[in-house]
Formats: structure tokens, C-alpha cells, sequence
């Protein structure tokens, strides 16, 4: 582990953090495998007992309650330990679960998408676009609750001035857009590498809140995430959104899942404003900041299209809202907005759920996903975990 990139608990864990109920996913060298764990008072207690994938320890009706006396959880290790590679690693905080993101929850971000489809995955073209579109799609799209019979009056007036895209329609239509953002197990966590993918030229982060959703659909906690995107791929078309989304070390989700409780909820999460800092080793930074309040549809209604009578779930999710940030900061010289370049330092944050800090590199380069659900399936037998 490259020393410059070690991480401390001070840097990555919520400002509240004794107050806080987290719980994720370590590495543990003495285990011999992965654990669900919880933080407390900066000790890694391994949840195992409950139950051996985090997945199921969420599935727990009343496991608030029963993390209560943490005296009978065995104690990993310090949380520091783990972050410098000591006695483990940080995983991200899930496993079994589907792995689902909401796209185009935001206006600002909606208009960036349209800008993507019509400059056809030219960071050149998009500038000169952006200019003639903002003005009439940033006014129209603002406030607007999705599903609503104002967004069907906007949808007819755009289409009349020939501006209406599929983006749009999923933007404030009342169908929204769901996808597969990345298999089970194969999410990064915090301080590892995330990749992009080495043919890109046009890519961003995607600072957002995850919510933590069981296999009924009840949302149980939240935590912070990194929706890595290749604007160039999915411009070009958008039938390569798999393949501008779900690359190796392409997601990224933690430090932990903050468990749902008397003192943090729902509501505190749709007043959230996610930060995001981008530091390069040329000296390039840039900050951003994306408010849940400017959502255009609530997080339960997202949830409720996700996971239905239509869609099941039997060992849960973690669904990524969505991000209004999208960077158009000149980074390789005038008018060709923002891209990664290799050895960024990408930092999600928010004070109630701490912060997510990745490198950037190649998707070819990042450590290859090898351990699975058979490997975690076999490795929990060795252990005599099933």
C-alpha cells in the first residue's frame, strides 16, 4: 500500500461519529476471510455471530436492537489497522446484495446527458451545445417533480421545440431510470482504487448517497458512493451504459452503512449536501456540491420502483440516487470540460456519513475482482460460518 494513500478513522469516519450505528465489511487476516462489522469507539467487532454476509445481518428485523450489548462480538482489531493494511482491510459495506443506481434524478444532471447524447460522446461539440441548450432546458427543468402533470407540459412544449431526448424521459417522466450499476461483491471501498476504463477520454465521478434497502423494500440506512462514468462511452450511445458504468474498481460505496435510528433517518438523508473534492497530481483540484433537496424524485418513490411486485430482491440492494454533478471544468485545455487523469484523489463526503476517498486508475491496472459469491460461499464453509 502505497504509503501517501493510507487513510486514518479522523479522515473518513461522520463528524457524529459516536453517535452513529455503522456497521460494513472488513478483510480480516485472523479471521481468514471477510466480516460484517460494527464500528465502535474506533474497534472493528465482528458481526459474524449474527449472521456471515452483511446482506443477511440487514435482513435482522430488530438489528438495532440487537447491536446493543456489543460485549459478546469479538474485537478485530482497530478501525486504523484496517486502513493501514495491518490486520485487514476495508471493504465496501455490501455483499450479496444487487447493486442498482438511479440515473438522472437531477436537472442539472439531465441536461448534461442530453448534452452527452447530442455532442455524441464529443467533449469538443459539448461547450458550443451546452451554450444553446442550458438557457431553455435549465429554466424548464428546474423545480420540476418528476411524474408530475407540469413535467407532462414540459415534455410537450420540448417536444414541439424538437429539444425532447430519452433522457428527458427518464428524468421527468414517470418511469425512472434503474440499472445495474456492478455484480455482487464486486464493489471497491474506501481508500482503494477505482477504475476507469484506459479507451476513455471523457469521464467524471458521481458523488451519491446509497441506500441500504432489504429484500422488502425497507430502507435501513445510507451510505456514500462513487458512480465512476465514461461520458464518451454512453454518449456515443446509449447502449453502451453497461459498458460506461460496470468496469473493474468502476464502483465504489462506503465507509459504512449508518444504520437508521432514533437519531438519524430518512429525512436527515434528504437534507444531505454531498461534497465532492478532486485533487490531481498536476495540481488540479475541483469541488462541487450536489444537495439531495434538489432531487426530482424522493428517495422512497425511487426505492418503490426499484424493488416491487414486478422486481424482487431475496438478498436485498444498495441503490445509488443518483448526482447533479456534472463537471464541466476545463482540465486538458479550453472547451473540453473536465476528465480523470490517473493518481486522482476523489473525495466524497457528507458530515453525517463521513467520506469516501478513492485513487484514480485504469480499470486494467486496479486489482482484478476474483473473489465472488463461490469463493465467499466456500470461504464461509472453511470457516464453519453455514
Amino acid at each position: 500500500m502505497n504509503s501517501e494513500n493510507v487513510l486514518s478513522a479522523q479522515m473518513i469516519l461522520p463528524q457524529d461519529v459516536s453517535d452513529a450505528l455503522l456497521v460494513g465489511r472488513v478483510w480480516s487476516k485472523d479471521a481468514g476471510g471477510p466480516c460484517p462489522v460494527l464500528l465502535k469507539n474506533d474497534r472493528v467487532l465482528d458481526l459474524s455471530s449474527l449472521s456471515p454476509t452483511l446482506s443477511g445481518l440487514l435482513e435482522i428485523e430488530d438489528l438495532t436492537t440487537r447491536l446493543e450489548d456489543t460485549s459478546r462480538f469479538a474485537d478485530l482489531g482497530a478501525i486504523d489497522a484496517f486502513l493501514n493494511g495491518t490486520v485487514g482491510e476495508l471493504l465496501a459495506p455490501v455483499d450479496l446484495q444487487a447493486v442498482k443506481a438511479a440515473g438522472v434524478t437531477f436537472a442539472d444532471s439531465m441536461l448534461e446527458r442530453v448534452i452527452e447524447e447530442q455532442a455524441k460522446g464529443d467533449p469538443l461539440r459539448a461547450q458550443e451545445i451546452r451554450g444553446r441548450l442550458a438557457p431553455v432546458l435549465g429554466d424548464n427543468l428546474k423545480g420540476l417533480v418528476a411524474g408530475s402533470e407540469k413535467a407532462a407540459e414540459v415534455k410537450k412544449l420540448l417536444q414541439e421545440l424538437g429539444l425532447w431526448s430519452q433522457y428527458l424521459e427518464v428524468g421527468i417522466g414517470p418511469d425512472a431510470e434503474i440499472f445495474t450499476k456492478a455484480q455482487p461483491m464486486s464493489s471497491v471501498g474506501c481508500g482503494a482504487l477505482v477504475g476507469i476504463h484506459p479507451k476513455s477520454d471523457w469521464n467524471n465521478p458521481e458523488p451519491e448517497v446509497v441506500l441500504a434497502v432489504t429484500s422488502t423494500g425497507k430502507i435501513v440506512g445510507a451510505t456514500l458512493g462513487n458512480d465512476v462514468n465514461l461520458r464518451d462511452f454512453e454518449g456515443r450511445s446509449a447502449l453502451l451504459l453497461s459498458k460506461a458504468k460496470d468496469n473493474n474498481a468502476s464502483c465504489s460505496i462506503g465507509p459504512f452503512i449508518r444504520l437508521f435510528d432514533a437519531g438519524f433517518s430518512i429525512e436527515d438523508v434528504k437534507t444531505a449536501e454531498i461534497a465532492l473534492t478532486v485533487e490531481g497530481a498536476d495540481g488540479f483540484t475541483m469541488t462541487g456540491v450536489s444537495p439531495l433537496a434538489a432531487i426530482s424524485r424522493t428517495p422512497e418513490d425511487l426505492v418503490s420502483q426499484l424493488l416491487n411486485d414486478n422486481h424482487q430482491y431475496p438478498d436485498g440492494a444498495v441503490l445509488f440516487l443518483g448526482t447533479m454533478f456534472a463537471p464541466v471544468k476545463d482540465r486538458r485545455g479550453a472547451g473540453l470540460g473536465f476528465t480523470h487523469e490517473i493518481g486522482d484523489r476523489v473525495e466524497i463526503s457528507t458530515p453525517r456519513l463521513g467520506r469516501l476517498i478513492n485513487w484514480v486508475e485504469h480499470s486494467n491496472r486496479c486489482p482484478q475482482w476474483t473473489f465472488g459469491i463461490a469463493a465467499l460461499m466456500k470461504n464461509l464453509a472453511q470457516r464453519a460460518l453455514l
